[in-house]
């Protein structure tokens, strides 16, 4: 049964009828930076990535977004990525996503890049994203920002619990804490990441001066550094539950 944009038997279309479409990336038929999932393959576990321009990896090549250099880190012959990342993705969309997703991809694993936590998922005749200054956030604030984003959390952690599944929370932008909440990478995000620094004077390469930031080809999003550094920190964090 279908309800609404609420759709267990396929995932809604990603890409907003007000936005133009995706044309320099290899996608599949509904948008996303993955295989088709019809027919699912059998074997392994399924690993579903979620977020925003960040993790869909916007003016990046496939094998620079942080996703598929994750992917080359865990055992290939155990788990299968499926990148469900969207340009604009809200918490709201990302739960959207994910709630749609159940019946299609079964995911044993559930990864959420947190966007910032301004953003809303408007629906009205079709779902429609919120972001920057559009002018339907004017009347929100840190506290309904705060209150919107552990909602969403909320619907993830419960829908993980229902499905039996494992989720990894961590963020694009801005780090939040997540009370109550297991599997938190907060100690970095894909923004913050790099360039590293360390105090430690014997650590040469952590101490080279940078004056420029590492930029996608788009020259807004970030580059190869970030992706490949954030990969390498989510990873040592949590190795031991990518399995």
């Amino acid at each position: 049964m279908k309800y609404g944009y609420y759709n267990d038997k396929e995932i809604p279309k990603s890409v907003e009828l007000d936005h133009k479409s995706i044309l320099n990336y290899k996608t599949n038929s509904h948008g996303y930076r993955c295989p088709e999932w019809t027919p699912l393959p059998e074997g392994k576990k399924n690993v579903v990535i979620l977020g925003c321009s960040h993790t869909f990896g916007e003016g990046l090549n496939d094998d620079e977004v942080w996703v598929n250099k994750l992917c080359t880190k865990v055992d290939q012959k155990r788990l299968r990525f499926w990148n469900l990342g969207q340009p604009g993705a809200s918490a709201d969309k990302i739960v959207r996503i994910l709630y749609g997703c159940e019946k299609i991809l079964f995911p044993k694993i559930i990864i959420v890049c947190w966007p910032v936590w301004s953003r809303r998922e408007r629906l009205d005749s079709y779902p429609q994203s919120l972001t920057s200054d559009n002018n339907f956030l004017k009347n929100e604030n840190e506290h309904t920002d705060r209150n919107n984003f552990l909602k969403n959390v909320f619907f993830v952690e419960k829908f993980a619990e229902k499905i039996e599944a494992k989720v990894l929370h961590c963020f694009a932008q801005d780090v939040y804490e997540i009370p109550n909440a297991n599997n938190v990478f907060s100690k970095t995000s894909i923004k913050l990441c790099w360039p590293e620094w360390s105090t430690m004077t014997f650590e040469h390469e952590k101490r080279i001066r940078i004056t420029e930031p590492s930029l996608a080809k788009d020259g807004i999003h970030y580059g190869i550094e970030n992706h490949k550094k954030f990969a390498e920190l989510f990873y040592d964090h949590f190795k031991s539950k990518l399995k």
